[in-house]
């Protein structure tokens, strides 16, 4: 046995040991024939690094598939990172340009061949930081979302959605990245506050109409006046009086001369400004189902802008020239649209000012009302995002959101917290329908081609200006050719793009007579290939992705005819199932609440559609890392904490077990580095206890189940362990990660290191050595899911061992436990506890040892004093014991359950000085409760003050209150 340093060196250990485990396969043992276990980590994007979330996300997966490894389970945790389009994209073409070069200066294959090249060089930056924070993934089976085998699963799932009538193209409105010039997700929207404008006009009523009040126009209000060019109706409440008369009349545009239909609609809000509402269905979320309810279609709304942001002809003509070509608004200086739209309207005499008033009373016009606007910004490009009318493909999510919900009715899916579920419902009841396609190279390309129409009399035509084509969506190239071949009756040509089909079909039809087909530029979001993440890292479907148990094909058993979205055939024994079969269902997914629905939700979609169950059976959701202060963290702020930072300050074990202590359900986590650097005393503290354990001969326990123990405090201890077994295997059972780590916490640090030690230092025979040996061994046990690497340590350096830590055998709570044993060295505690608190309330010199009078005694208290008198005489520093009156004098009284324990103190200490300190230390107390409960009594203050400054006051009165009531007692102690 190798004696153990004085200090340990966190970094050396775990750069050790993790390399030992991933070197050895220790995170994947071999078990093919016990229980199954499975966790998918959300995978992180390829271009990412480790933040403080993902620090969070993993410590929680890491502790539980720890746990159930120990458990002896076949813990499966799935790794893997995201090809992230948008973001791998940028970073490469970053380079590009830092190099003066180009995207476009390639063709698409040479672009993505570069992506790869960049992927090998650079992207497995956080794989490398997973690994610095212990997590013990399966990195064998590593996957990537742009894996061959992955790709063919989700080529076949988009092809199959569409021939279920579940994937459609559409034209609708999406949120556009004028910079990258493609549709992007809500959640890579950022909504920031700016400071804008609110500009009011007058739409001048056409044909001679004229309001009830005489009034020839309507007043609009926008805060994107450029927006007018394609305006196509105004809204009004329907119920308005003031423009019932009006409503299906018509108003006058005054830039375009278009005429706009006035609608009654409830979107218009007769408190909001004039109660009427100019309405864009091309470029607003809002106006665009205005627009449909008045009977617009999504093919017949107006755009004017093209995919820069820079304004184009609508297809009615009507937009002035003056403005093609302009920016939406002003940009590098230069006016836009916005500013020349403002500048025409007041020419015409349209706009209507705002006028304030100075302190003088003179009235002041300005052309616009200064407004704070809440703007969305692509969060990469960082450019103003636009609702923009195009050509996508779409997921019909409100049929597929129909299976998930009923799982998590019938508990099939049980999300945790459960106060999550009301969140679910709303989001999956009112679901719009899936944007799947992105403008981008990079990504898995759409599996389908586009064609001419086939026109009734046979002639093909070939309409990009509408976007009407024929569509193939198919797995392969050459099943869209045999469709196409099925449509035309005839051969096709595949061309590279549209552009190419226009050359060749319509600009030489002679040389090249066949239709031509083209594939879609575009590809997948994300989200959408991220989805299939349960089963597609498994190897559906068919892929033989064999893992180190040799199970075989990832689709095993499963029966090749049986039809997708239907109930799995029954399973195989364990030993003989593939990994779908073997590891689909998983059992649990971990994940921040604010993905539930981009990823989560989706998940359950095509889980469910797929593979006929769904996809795992516990969706725990955690909250955020904030910062001390309960801010959200963002680097504008300067409040981001880089987990790395903190592992090389106070290793990764004090990082990993202040998450889980701080994670408490339903909650955020305040980030507080105070708090990891105690996690790391923590883990000093078992470090030293290891070296005391060590130096009084005990090693390692032999045995799995607790030794024989006749001692009435290594029958305590067995029973403290057998105690803190339940409590941890409940607390994660119900993924209470605070509660698990509390519990090995305060039994470590309270129980064993605190009183057993103490207990024990000065009688270590041979059955207590080998009670401590097993209790210490049950203790790295429990502590290795948060702790992994100095457990693992110790484990080693306490005595030989035949396995690693990480699969060694989970403690079992079977040994038989003493409540006698237990409820005497409880009393003992109390009654150490109390004699050490009134010692120091009363200023009782720390060296000085004092008598003790027991009065009003039980036999039971006699017997056990008798036991423990040696242990009460060390720990509370009594220098005698005796049973009878109470002595007269000056004294402390203690009470302890029926009897009552004197400490005489004449000639200890001053008892008169000692109670007049006492009395003025408790007035003041009393007087700052009592200030601090005045405020915090006072509505105005809760209300108005700032949350912190509340939250400060109610700590700072609970602290007086406590300080209050430990001075009187220590007053009654005398008295």
């Amino acid at each position: 046995m190798t004696e153990l340093p004085k200090t340990f060196d966190p970094a050396a250990i775990e750069t050790r040991w993790y390399a030992h485990w991933e070197e050895k396969g220790l995170f994947r043992p071999e078990r093919p024939d016990a229980q199954p276990y499975t966790i998918v980590n959300p995978p992180p994007n390829v271009t990412g690094s480790l933040h403080i979330g993902h620090a969070l996300d993993n410590t929680l997966q890491d502790i539980m598939i720890r746990y159930e490894r120990l458990r002896g389970k076949d813990a499966l945790w799935v790794v893997g990172t995201d090809h992230a389009g948008i973001a791998t994209q940028m970073v490469v073409e970053r380079q590009m340009n830092a190099r003066g070069e180009k995207r476009t200066d390639y063709s698409r294959d040479e672009f993505i061949a570069k992506v790869w090249d960049w992927k090998q060089e650079s992207g497995g930056t956080i794989t490398g930081q997973l690994r610095r924070l212990g997590c013990s993934m399966d990195w064998s089976r590593e996957q990537f979302t742009m894996d061959p085998h992955f790709s063919k699963a989700v080529v076949k799932v988009f092809v199959e959605l569409h021939q279920r009538g579940l994937l459609y193209r559409d034209k609708r409105l999406v949120n556009w990245d004028p910079h990258f010039r493609s549709a992007i997700s809500d959640l890579e929207v950022e909504t920031k506050e700016t400071q804008g404008g609110f500009w009011r006009f007058k739409y001048p009523l056409a044909d001679g109409v004229r309001l009830a009040d005489g009034a020839d126009h309507i007043v609009v209000a926008t805060t994107r006046p450029e927006t007018m060019l394609a305006d196509m109706a105004v809204a009004v409440h329907p119920d308005d009086p003031r423009y019932q008369s009006v409503i299906g009349k018509e108003i006058l545009q005054p830039i375009t001369g278009r005429r706009l239909r006035i609608v009654g609609d409830d979107y218009a809000d007769p408190e909001l400004g004039s109660g009427a509402v100019k309405i864009t269905p091309g470029h607003d979320f809002n106006d665009f189902e205005v627009g449909k309810r008045a009977g617009i279609a999504a093919g017949q709304m107006l755009n004017m802008l093209d995919a820069d942001a820079n304004v184009v002809q609508t297809a009615d003509g009507l937009v002035p020239d003056a403005y093609l070509g302009m920016h939406r608004f002003k940009r590098d200086g230069v006016d836009g649209a916005r500013e020349a739209v403002v500048a025409e309207m007041k020419t015409l005499g349209f706009l209507v000012p705002h006028v304030t008033k100075t302190k003088e009373g003179e009235e002041v016009a300005a052309d616009f009302e200064p407004r704070v606007i809440q703007t969305p910004f692509g969060d990469r490009s960082g450019v103003v995002i636009e609702p923009w009318l195009t050509d996508q493909w779409y997921v019909d999510a409100a049929k597929l959101a129909v299976a998930p919900m009923q799982a998590v009715r019938d508990g099939r899916i049980e999300i945790v917290p459960k106060t999550w579920e009301k969140t679910f419902f709303n989001w999956m009841e009112n679901i719009q329908p899936w944007c799947v396609s992105r403008q981008l190279w990079w990504g898995h390309r759409i599996p389908a081609w586009f064609g001419p129409i086939m026109e009734e009399d046979g002639s093909l035509t070939y309409d990009g200006a509408k976007g009407r084509f024929s569509t193939f969506v198919a797995e392969t190239e050459v099943d869209a050719i045999l469709q196409a071949k099925k449509l035309y009756g005839n051969d096709v040509e595949v061309v590279d793009d549209l552009i190419s089909a226009y050359m060749l079909g319509i600009n030489d039809p002679v040389a090249h007579p066949l239709p031509k087909i083209w594939r879609d530029p575009d590809v997948l979001d994300t989200w959408f290939s991220s989805a299939l993440w349960p089963f597609g890292t498994l190897g559906w479907p068919g892929e033989t992705l064999p893992s180190p148990s040799g199970e075989g094909p990832g689709v095993g058993a499963i029966n090749a005819t049986q039809p997708l979205g239907h109930a799995p055939t029954p399973t195989p024994p364990l030993k003989g199932r593939g990994l779908v079969e073997r590891h689909y269902p998983n059992d649990l997914l971990i994940s921040g609440f604010d993905i539930l629905f981009f990823w989560d939700a989706r998940m359950a979609m095509h889980g469910m559609e797929f593979m006929g169950d769904v996809p795992w059976r516990k969706l725990y959701l955690h909250g955020l890392v904030r910062a001390a202060d309960g801010q959200k963290m963002s680097k504008s702020k300067g409040n981001v904490v880089d987990p790395l930072g903190l592992i090389d300050k106070f290793g990764a074990d004090a990082l990993r077990f202040f998450m889980a202590a701080m994670e408490s359900q339903g909650r955020d986590v305040k980030m507080d580095e105070k708090r990891v650097e105690g996690y790391r005393n923590f883990a000093t503290k078992l470090w030293n206890a290891a070296r005391f354990l060590q130096s009084n001969g005990v090693t390692a326990s032999t045995s799995h189940e607790a030794p024989a123990a006749q001692l009435p405090v290594n029958r305590w201890i067995i029973a403290e362990t057998v105690a803190t077994v339940q409590a941890i295997d409940s607390a994660l059972a119900d993924l209470r990660f605070d509660a698990a780590a509390n519990a090995i916490y305060h039994f470590v640090w309270d129980q064993f290191c605190d009183w057993y030690i103490e207990l024990t230092k000065s009688a270590m025979d041979d059955e207590t050595r080998a009670v401590a040996g097993w209790a210490f061994d049950q203790i790295l046990v429990m502590l290795h899911p948060f702790m992994p690497f100095i457990t693992e340590e110790l484990w080693h350096l306490t005595g030989a061992r035949a396995n690693e830590l990480i699969v060694a055998q989970w403690p079992q709570a079977l040994a038989a436990v003493d409540s006698e044993a237990q409820a005497e060295i409880d009393w003992l505690i109390r009654l150490v506890s109390a004699i050490r608190t009134a010692r120091t309330e009363l200023n009782v010199p720390p060296g000085a040892k004092l008598p003790m009078v027991v009065c009003d005694g039980s036999e039971e208290t006699h017997r056990r004093l008798d036991r423990q008198g040696a242990a009460l005489a060390r720990l509370g520093r009594i220098e005698s014991l005796t049973f009878g009156e109470a002595p007269t004098g000056g004294a402390a009284q203690i009470v302890v359950d029926e009897a009552t324990f004197i400490l005489p103190l004449e000639g200890v200490i001053d008892i008169a000085a000692e109670k007049a300190r006492l009395a003025k230390a408790l007035a003041a107390a009393q007087k700052e409760r009592d200030a601090l409960g005045g405020r915090l009594s006072n509505p105005s203050f809760v209300e108005k003050a700032k949350p912190e400054a509340v939250a400060k006051a109610r700590e700072d009165h609970g602290e007086k209150t406590a300080e209050a009531e430990r001075l009187q007692a220590a007053l009654d102690r005398l008295g």
